[in-house]
């Protein structure tokens, strides 16, 4: 084995970034590059998968380099932001269009079409997702169906989230797909060892498009030596979310982290028993060793960390995204404004793709801080949500761990705690995807014997205990669920 450093590759929505670890957990090197957004037309998001390819290998080259040569790197391990389709050529090894983005919103009529044929009981029975574009399934086949190229390719398409994509460019024509992004497809029984021919013909994608199910930890291929200076093991592959909740710590059944990136992910692990959720929640693959899986019950929110950015650079009403904290400090409350940031639609439980975002209650008195702040008091209400549909499906919370990069704002965490009534907790090193998928990779080169013991690579945390008048509470609670229906029923 060559060293003991272990390198992981994360692959956001808004970069790449590539990381070496130490075996115990400590950051030695961070490297990280921007992704262009593409936005061709309204509800449509992408990605250049090439640009993807190129700043991930750069970032890996320069921490490589970093640490002192690839000799020094035991493992490599791959996270990444879930659903995104990339669709490539076989033989140039290029992709044959653009990347269509987890958030993309152009499949929404045919997930009509598969809802009104009756589908989605059947869907979400077999597979723990609900009906949705947020899925990679109707990606996969809006690209068969409107890009030229993938029909004609015959046996030379290749069709897979971004961590396959990773896979083939780094091994040199390795197609694999681990189990925790295979489970966000639809395409895949959360049972069911390999793809579903059902499901498969459900959707119109051919099974020679897709790539071998792998598991999350252990060695899948070796790195092409040309590429990064030795043949570094492929051994921790995970998409982001469960990659956070194993960086969390999260792997007893009942505990739940709540990730605040570019959206909120929520997951509480459930052990080895199939989810099943009569509340519009996710049923999902945490992780697979050895074939034999853990399960996850998840809710998502569509608009979380974006939702600054936009605040920023689109309203202009915040010059940094520190500056919500400062402002959601400066005024005493929201001064009646109600703020619903559906600006991708609303995720669970409500599932509803063609939402809008809306903001009410605007006087003569409100100002731009009012109005950030109900933006960020609208991260707590959706949580709240999601904490009744988890209750309502027997997985109850009874502490929340916290991350991503919206999770530094101390004002957020302390409304998180007050609104939900629970102890919540945010590690120092809030980096936790890619701390999970480092963990795997550790454990599937055999650096650490388990993930139990590779828990030690993990930091202190900080606690926010609940501290909230009740009587404030319950209408904060009230009014938001009153502006919701509102919403909701309108959209309906």
């Amino acid at each position: 084995m060559n060293g003991e450093h272990i390198l992981v590759l994360d692959e956001g929505t808004t970069s790449t970034r590539a990381i070496v670890y130490g075996a115990d957990g400590r950051v030695l090197h961070v490297a990280q590059q921007e992704l262009t957004q593409h936005y061709p037309a309204p509800g449509r998001v992408e990605h250049d998968a090439a640009e993807i390819w190129d700043k991930t290998l750069a970032c890996a080259r320069e921490v490589i380099g970093k640490v002192g040569g690839a000799d020094r790197i035991a493992a490599l391990g791959i996270t990444n932001q879930r659903e995104t389709v990339v669709a490539w050529d076989r033989q140039t090894g290029e992709p044959i269009t653009r990347a269509i983005v987890w958030q993309d919103r152009r499949t929404a009529e045919m997930c009509a079409t598969l809802r009104d044929g009756g589908h989605e009981a059947m869907l979400q029975e077999r597979t723990g997702l609900v009906v949705d574009p947020y899925f990679s399934g109707t990606k996969m086949r809006w690209v068969l169906d409107n890009v030229p190229e993938a029909r004609a390719l015959g046996e030379r398409l290749a069709l897979g989230t971004v961590e396959s994509w990773l896979v083939w460019k780094l091994t040199g024509g390795l197609q694999v797909t681990d189990a925790s992004n295979a489970s966000r497809t639809q395409l895949m029984a959360l049972d069911g060892a390999d793809w579903d021919d059902d499901l498969l013909g459900l959707f119109g994608v051919p099974r020679s498009a897709l790539g071998r199910i792998v598991d999350t930890a252990g060695t899948v291929g070796t790195c092409d030596p040309e590429l990064l200076g030795a043949p570094i093991p492929i051994s921790g592959l995970a998409g982001d979310q469960q990659a956070a909740t194993i960086g969390q710590h999260c792997l007893k059944a009942g505990q739940t982290k709540a990730t605040f990136g570019t959206g909120a992910f929520i997951l509480t692990n459930m052990g080895e028993t199939l989810p099943r959720s009569s509340h519009r929640l996710l049923g999902t693959v945490l992780c697979q060793q050895g074939g034999r899986r853990t399960y996850a019950l998840e809710g998502s929110i569509f608009v979380a960390g974006s939702l600054i950015k936009w605040l920023r650079d689109e309203l202009g009403v915040i010059r940094t995204a520190a500056e919500s904290e400062t402002l959601a400090r400066a005024v005493a409350d929201n001064g009646g404004v109600l703020f619903l940031p559906a600006l991708a639609g609303l995720g669970a439980p409500h599932w509803q793709p063609d939402a809008k975002g809306v903001v009410t209650g605007l006087t003569q008195g409100t100002s731009r801080a009012h109005i950030v702040r109900a933006a960020m008091e609208s991260m707590a209400h959706q949580c709240h949500d999601l904490q009744a549909a988890f209750a309502a499906d027997g997985a109850a919370w009874t502490s929340l761990r916290i991350d991503g990069g919206m999770s530094a704002n101390d004002w957020m965490a302390q409304d998180l705690a007050d609104v939900l009534a629970l102890p919540v907790e945010r590690p120092a090193d809030i980096e936790t995807t890619a701390l999970g998928a480092a963990m795997l990779a550790g454990v599937g080169v055999g650096l650490h014997a388990s993930l139990e013991d590779a828990v030690a690579m993990g930091s202190a945390s900080k606690r926010f205990a609940p501290d909230m008048d009740g009587a404030v509470r319950s209408g904060r609670i009230a009014m938001w669920e009153a502006g919701l229906k509102r919403h909701i029923d309108g959209v309906g």
